[in-house]
């Protein structure tokens, strides 16, 4: 039988023993209540009404008579037991006698006599009746007892069977699920059935069955794929180390080896943070795995290993493996993999560049200053003096070489950022001094556009650990491209504030600012905002955030589209 059959079985007779129930104690109450209102409706009323009689016959006003004439009246339309009807004529018989005789007490003796039978009928009838319902009532809970007995022990053998018929089956098959979980693969659902727990258990035992077998023909094939993964990383090229949860060194190629200077015995099945007590490559490797996220990996600066007589340049990537368990919500992580990409062949010609660019840059230099010299001379009109279309050549020539040479000089900066041989002289300077040396620096270029500097200082007692030169040459570069991306008649901000250990110049410009998708590019190098002005080499910000970083601080940019932006240099306090 199908659970849904028995299910459906179970509860509609359950409900049909409510009905019945129901039923049979609404029939008996209901005959007692008929038996009831019979003593109520007809021998009470006649009582009521005999004893309003007997007492007008005991007054003698005028209102008696007509008070005991309504009362016969009732009486004679409440005629319903035997004999009754007799002594209600006589006493009306008597009543019209007595409304004409003057022998009214003899009468009255008579009359009382009536109702005394009226009222002795009545009562033995009342009497008669509350033995019938008493019968009726024991009936009722006779009925009732044994309905609500039979409905009990259908609905406590439902209880005590049906439960168990559905949890027993659910219970098994979930004991041999857990076992399964467990990779006890030969488990079997024992219980036969044509519910659909038993199209549950064959299917489960199929499934155990197939279960069985797959685990069985594929663990040769599962050893197969292991040394095929082996022999694939001892063959890469880039050394690759793998560790599991407990930073056990697991796998190492050949190439790891090498360059670590270690044994593969040594290696492998050790715990890297032991190794990296005596071994400064692995716990150069290590050092930073407890960051590493499960959905992404952490590229670093390339490091420099000495191995095999020779420095070679690599690049770390740690890569976090997690997985998801079949049948949970959360990842788990199980291990990390180490790769070392040889990017030494890269790092030389990056090398070359830099020497190259540094070259030229430097070559390049001495003969725009030439230039620049020769012009100044031509300006002075002690040499001669020059017609209008040789002032504007001249002119033109100028702002080409002021270009040319600021070109240069950023040239020269970033080749010194890249080659790491920044020179910094930090010293405690105030910061508005540097602010008022980068206004005046572009004052000229402000006049031009008619754009008003404003400056305020709310940290007027602080000092900041810095290079003079190269701050001032980031915060004249920041103040002279927020007079060039302002618009006409605008205005330019300078404040300078504090927290407990940082300081920060913030330069905001009322521009048009930077669309969204570019903001995470604009401190790139040689990246320009598409759609700007052709002048510049797009260095000046990069070369900033270096300068700036290499002091110990930073630089940021909030920017509202349409708007402007604001640039917002944090550098160290000075200790006192």
């Amino acid at each position: 039988m199908k659970i849904k059959t028995k299910l459906t079985l179970g509860v509609g007779l359950l409900f049909i023993l409510i009905v019945v129930l129901s039923l049979v104690g609404a029939r008996n109450i209901n005959a007692l209540k008929t038996d009831t209102e019979s003593i109520l409706d007809a021998n009470y009323n006649t009582l009521e009404y005999s004893r309003n009689m007997l007492i007008s016959l005991e007054d003698r006003s005028e209102v008696a008579l007509d008070i005991f004439e309504t009362n016969l009246r009732n009486q004679e339309k409440n005629i319903t037991e035997i004999g009754e009807r007799e002594a209600t004529n006589l006493i009306r018989v008597k009543f019209n006698a007595l409304k004409n005789s003057s022998e009214q007490d003899i009468i009255k003796s008579d009359i009382r006599a009536g109702i005394y039978v009226l009222m002795d009928l009545n009562m033995h009838a009342i009497a008669r009746k509350s033995q019938i319902a008493s019968t009726t009532a024991n009936e009722a809970i006779t009925w009732i007892a044994i309905t609500g007995t039979l409905c009990f022990v259908i609905a406590f053998t439902l209880l005590v069977n049906l439960p168990s018929h559905i949890a027993n089956p659910i219970r098994e098959i979930t004991d041999s699920i857990r076992n399964i979980a467990a990779q006890q693969y030969s488990q079997r659902v024992r219980f036969e059935s044509h519910s659909e727990f038993g199209q549950l258990a064959k299917s489960f035992n199929t499934m155990a069955e197939k279960l069985e077998e797959y685990n069985n023909s594929n663990l040769a094939k599962l050893m197969m794929e292991k040394r095929r993964i082996e022999t694939l990383i001892n063959n890469m090229n880039d050394p690759v180390i793998g560790l599991d949860e407990r930073m056990q060194i697991i796998f190492a190629n050949e190439q790891a080896i090498k360059i670590s200077g270690l044994k593969t015995a040594d290696v492998i099945g050790k715990p890297a943070k032991d190794l990296a007590v005596s071994n400064d490559l692995i716990r150069t490797l290590i050092q930073d795995l407890e960051l590493a996220q499960t959905d992404t990996y952490k590229r670093q600066v390339p490091m420099k290993i000495f191995a095999e007589n020779k420095e070679s340049y690599f690049e770390k990537e740690t890569i976090p493996i997690a997985i998801q368990p079949t049948g949970e919500a959360e990842s788990k992580l199980v291990g990390h993999v180490v790769f070392l990409r040889n990017v030494t062949s890269y790092k030389e010609l990056d090398s070359a560049k830099t020497n190259f660019i540094a070259t030229v840059s430097h070559e390049f230099k001495t003969p725009i200053s030439s230039v620049k010299m020769s012009l100044q001379l031509l300006e002075n009109e002690q040499i001669g003096t020059l017609n209008a279309e040789q002032k504007n050549l001249v002119d033109s020539i100028k702002d080409d070489t002021n270009r040319l040479l600021k070109i240069t000089s950023e040239l020269l900066n970033i080749t010194q950022v890249e080659s790491g041989n920044v020179q910094l002289t930090l010293m405690p300077e105030q910061p508005s001094e540097i602010v008022r040396y980068a206004i005046d620096a572009t004052k000229t270029q402000a006049e031009q556009k008619q754009i008003a500097v404003v400056f305020s200082d709310t940290a007027e007692n602080s000092k900041v650990l810095i290079d003079h030169e190269k701050t001032a040459w980031v915060l004249t570069n920041l103040v002279s491209n927020a007079i060039r991306y302002s618009h006409e008649n605008a205005q330019v901000t300078i404040r300078i504030f504090h927290s407990a250990t940082t300081l920060a110049i913030a330069v905001q410009d009322t521009g048009q600012g930077i669309a969204p998708q570019y903001i995470d590019k604009i401190f790139d190098r040689y990246f320009r905002v598409p759609g700007t002005e052709t002048e510049g080499t797009g260095l000046g910000l990069a070369i900033s955030k270096e300068f700036i970083e290499a002091q110990g601080g930073s630089i940021s940019v909030e920017s509202d589209y349409g708007s402007g932006s604001t640039f917002t240099i944090r550098l160290q306090k000075a200790s006192v």
